[in-house]
């Protein structure tokens, strides 16, 4: 138990004050399962061929044979071209003249044009997407994952900003600047007037989102007591998530216009105001600043709200001189200053960035798989919902590391499994990318609340804004995986698995943090590599092990209590 647990144990676990907190800070997280991925819907390609301008004359025979045929890339049949027709003056010529397709004229020799009027598209399934209004398919068809990406450098961009500014300027704010960031700026998403205002409108979505995400990850963490900290970090954040991934579909299915459907999911962002007299900012952080009278009045008022009386005293002195020493500014640079926390990072960011690549190229795939896509959306986001509540078991009785590797590890070898599937098994190959699916997003929850509990109070939201930020790498990439599937339908199930199996066994190399206490200070950290020793910590000796670390008392390392 760290210095702060043991001075709060006297909260208890579960109480009112918790069951706010626990359920405010996971109803912040809702927009965050829908804001991203609606891309899925908002920019889907309906089917689509040249459009044959009303104003032409021509004869029925000749208006139906004027799209050439073309093999599909994946079923191999004889399909209408989606990017060519004829061109357009030899057959009106051969139209006006009476020749029949194909009796009076090889339709192989007439020559070809690309769609210089534009397109027709499908109305059945979609009123509009971004791809229909602006004409994103054939030698623009790049731009479609690159919305994708735009979003995702916006998601890198917060990661690397929001993590430093919470650390600095406290969880609270942060959390809610966010959450107005993103919920404004997606509302005037709805007006764009052109594609690149769409996209540079989606970064700044992007740079909301993951930041709003981050800062209630961590506020709950340090909120909430051990127990209750790994249901948040595993179950709750990650259920809601999946809440609001699962009513994507829902709105998506009933709003089938993009403008309207970004406005509806822009409208459950304004309810959140209310929240911020309810949210308190983080007593540990409060404490790594030196604001020891802020921290113990927001303890206070959370006894008083549990109806227990607190001890006079909260923080002794002791802590409190600690707590001046651990005032010193950390910063981003400080998770490669030593050896040990160095190759931590770099694992977990590997791991980090190979997670963000198979779960958002498997989220954004939806709309490719067999079938109906509202109910693959709903499918996949589905199959999260188990996937976190296996996550929270795992972590409560668990090993870390290796239920890591376990999800990892499976996630992958069920991707690799895909490619064996005969193409005519179709509910079989998307049984197998479900679970998948369900495998990574386990892993997913678990690494987020790993991570918090590997790194100290004085880094824990840069550290995982930084590993946050590592990943995006992944998820600005992530688009084009799935455009890899217009040259051999199977590679980025290949490239998606084996990056998976080697980043599970990655995972075996980083240490365990199973049923020990958070860590305060860089000192308290594990050793890595964490598979060859793991060395627990007590806090009764605090003060003289910072000083230790600053080289002020060599008396200091014999008070260390280790246990192997």
């Amino acid at each position: 138990m760290s210095d702060y647990e043991a001075a709060t144990a006297f909260l208890g676990e579960w109480g009112p004050f918790q069951l706010q907190v626990f359920t405010l800070l996971c109803l912040t997280v809702v927009p965050n399962g829908f804001s991203g991925l609606s891309i899925v819907f908002v920019a889907d390609t309906p089917p689509h061929r040249c459009l044959i301008p009303a104003q032409v004359n021509l004869t029925a025979a000749w208006m139906n044979s004027s799209i050439p045929l073309e093999e599909d890339n994946h079923s191999g049949a004889l399909v209408p071209s989606k990017c060519s027709r004829y061109k357009l003056d030899d057959i009106q010529s051969f139209s006006d003249r009476g020749l029949l397709p194909g009796v009076d004229v090889n339709l192989s020799n007439v020559p070809k044009e690309g769609c210089l009027d534009g397109w027709e598209y499908d109305r059945s399934v979609y009123i509009s997407t971004i791809v229909s209004e602006w004409d994103l398919v054939c030698d623009n068809r790049w731009k479609s994952p690159l919305t994708s990406s735009i979003f995702f450098v916006g998601v890198l961009t917060g990661s690397f900003i929001s993590g430093q500014l919470s650390d600095r300027y406290g969880r609270k704010i942060v959390l809610f600047t966010n959450l107005a960031l993103q919920t404004v700026s997606t509302f005037i998403q709805v007006f764009s007037s052109s594609w690149p205002m769409f996209c540079i409108i989606f970064f700044v979505v992007g740079v909301g989102q993951i930041s709003n995400y981050v800062a209630a990850f961590v506020l709950g963490s340090e909120l909430l007591g051990p127990r209750v900290r790994i249901v948040y970090s595993t179950a709750g954040v990650s259920l809601f998530f999946g809440l609001g991934y699962m009513l994507l579909p829902l709105f998506a299915f009933f709003i089938r216009d993009w403008r309207m459907l970004i406005l509806g999911l822009t409208l459950p962002g304004f309810l959140y105001v209310p929240f911020w007299w309810y949210i308190p900012e983080s007593p540990r952080w409060l404490l790594s600043q030196g604001r020891v009278e802020e921290a113990e009045a927001i303890v206070k008022d959370a006894a008083k709200r549990n109806k227990i009386e607190p001890p006079q005293v909260i923080f002794s002195p002791v802590q409190k001189e600690l707590q001046s020493d651990r005032r010193k500014g950390h910063n981003i640079c400080d998770l490669l200053r030593s050896r040990n926390i160095r190759w931590i990072s770099v694992t977990l960011w590997l791991v980090w960035n190979t997670l963000t690549i198979a779960y958002f190229a498997l989220s954004l795939n939806t709309a490719n798989l067999y079938g109906n896509a509202y109910f693959n959306c709903f499918l996949s986001a589905l199959v999260e919902m188990p996937a976190y509540t296996l996550s929270w078991l795992m972590f409560r009785w668990c090993s870390r590391r290796l239920t890591l590797f376990s999800t990892l590890f499976m996630g992958g070898i069920f991707l690799l499994l895909i490619q064996l599937i005969p193409a005519n098994l179709t509910s079989l190959a998307v049984t197998l990318e479900m679970m998948g699916k369900f495998a990574v997003t386990t892993a997913f929850a678990i690494v987020y609340a790993y991570t918090a509990e590997i790194y100290p109070t004085v880094l824990r939201n840069t550290s995982l804004g930084a590993c946050s930020m590592a990943s995006r790498i992944g998820s600005i990439i992530a688009p084009y995986f799935i455009y890899l599937r217009s040259y051999y339908i199977s590679l980025p199930y290949i490239l998606m698995g084996s990056l998976t199996v080697v980043s599970g066994l990655l995972s075996l190399l980083l240490p365990e943090s199973y049923g020990m206490p958070l860590p305060d200070t860089i000192t308290h950290m594990q050793p890595f590599p964490g598979c060859c020793q793991k060395r627990p910590y007590t806090l009764t000796h605090t003060t003289e092990e910072e000083r230790a670390a600053e080289g002020k008392s060599p008396r200091a390392s014999l008070n260390k209590q280790h246990f192997i």
